[in-house]
């Protein structure tokens, strides 16, 4: 990723896998639609010899036929519930237009710049992150409903331009890889990812055997995934430009980081001892961030290490990313008004509740399991 025409035969070779993994996935799910068949068939048949051995007498064969045909009846469904599995409902809360115009007017002006179709459903979720969430109208078939899940820690962490530039990449998922049959394609791709996934749980009889011959498959996926954020970066840096992608990937992991290490470690010790949450970590986020997080360099490397020993992330490491849109690893300056200010500011004190009320209850269920287990 050194140059323009490098980009261009990474993007080239994403397609060339998409395509190769679609159509593996389309025969998976093509052989698991003709084992169910073959099982209710089978079901069938065994119910008519069932029939036709009570008609002619023979109460004992008509039993093991009803045997056969109950046997096979309980394997179809397990087969059918393995294969006919429905990607998860969106979670989290939903935004309407008429509360969050603003935002929804930024989504829909950079969708006419990619001239993809508009977002039309966006749900605010408690966790530091962005992503398109696409699932068909009616479970595993259906038109495409396309979400975009919006986390409220990313948005407290970064500044307007930066939550802009965040919002253009995933959008570039959409113009690049999930619009017409390309969306269809990796429907079918994470259906058959569910299915093995279900697969290997369910029966666990195969389930060695399974994870062998599905591990290639799932290899090529997270190498896929990969290059998608490549392209998808490169996208986003078209409509807001390189050096602000850039620093929008800083400034995410360096927040994630202080997050995951700092903020959320100290707001579950300073409640640790009490019936009564004393810190309300949604409440109280945007002070911490703004107050406890330091933009230090020896904190850039580190984000930057850990991103380096994922090996097996869906994402490339943010080194990686940088380096594919040429622009330097630098440190942003600061920014008074997080971009869940500019964008939710009359929506902010009831998202911070409803997460606290959720993460509480979860808190106090993990300590009470805790609990339990030091007095066994």
């Amino acid at each position: 990723m050194n140059s323009l025409a490098s980009g261009k035969k990474l993007f080239v070779l994403r397609v060339r896998l998409a395509r190769r993994l679609t159509m593996l996935a389309a025969a998976g799910l093509a052989g698991g639609v003709l084992l169910l068949a073959f099982l209710l068939g089978g079901v069938a048949y065994a119910l008519a010899s069932s029939w036709g051995a009570i008609s002619g007498g023979h109460p004992f064969g008509s039993g093991l036929w009803s045997l056969c045909a109950v046997l096979l009846a309980l394997c179809s469904a397990a087969v059918g519930d393995v294969l006919f599995s429905a990607p998860p409902q969106p979670q989290g809360i939903r935004l309407s237009r008429e509360v969050a115009e603003q935002l929804f007017v930024l989504l829909d002006s950079m969708a006419a710049r990619l001239d993809i179709e508009p977002i039309q459903h966006v749900y605010i979720t408690d966790d530091m992150n962005a992503h398109v969430h696409q699932r068909p109208a009616w479970g595993v078939i259906g038109p495409l409903q396309t979400c975009l899940m919006i986390g409220l820690p990313l948005a407290y962490s970064l500044s307007p331009a930066q939550f802009t530039a965040v919002l253009a990449h995933e959008l570039g998922h959409l113009a690049a890889q999930r619009r017409g049959w390309s969306g269809v394609a990796g429907t079918l791709r994470a259906w058959w990812a569910r299915t093995l996934d279900r697969a290997s749980a369910g029966f666990s009889f195969i389930a060695p055997w399974l994870d062998e011959k599905s591990v290639r498959f799932c290899v090529e996926m997270l190498r896929l995934a990969r290059v998608e954020e490549f392209e998808a970066d490169a996208v986003a840096a078209g409509l807001v430009g390189h050096d602000l992608m850039g620093e929008a990937l800083v400034e995410v992991s360096l927040k994630s980081h202080f997050l995951e290490h700092d903020f959320w470690p100290q707001v579950e010790a300073h409640n640790a001892s009490r019936s009564r949450p004393a810190l309300r970590p949604f409440r109280d986020m945007a002070l911490g961030v703004e107050a406890g997080f330091m933009r230090t360099v020896s904190d850039h490397a580190v984000a930057i290490e850990e991103m380096l020993a994922e090996r097996f992330a869906f994402h490339p490491s943010l080194q990686q990313r940088l380096s594919a849109l040429r622009v330097p690893c630098r440190v942003p300056e600061g920014n008074r008004t997080s971009a869940a200010v500019h964008f939710l500011a009359p929506l902010l004190p009831h998202l911070a509740l409803s997460f606290d009320r959720a993460w509480w209850r979860a808190w106090r269920k993990s300590r009470r399991r805790r609990y339990e287990m030091y007095e066994g």
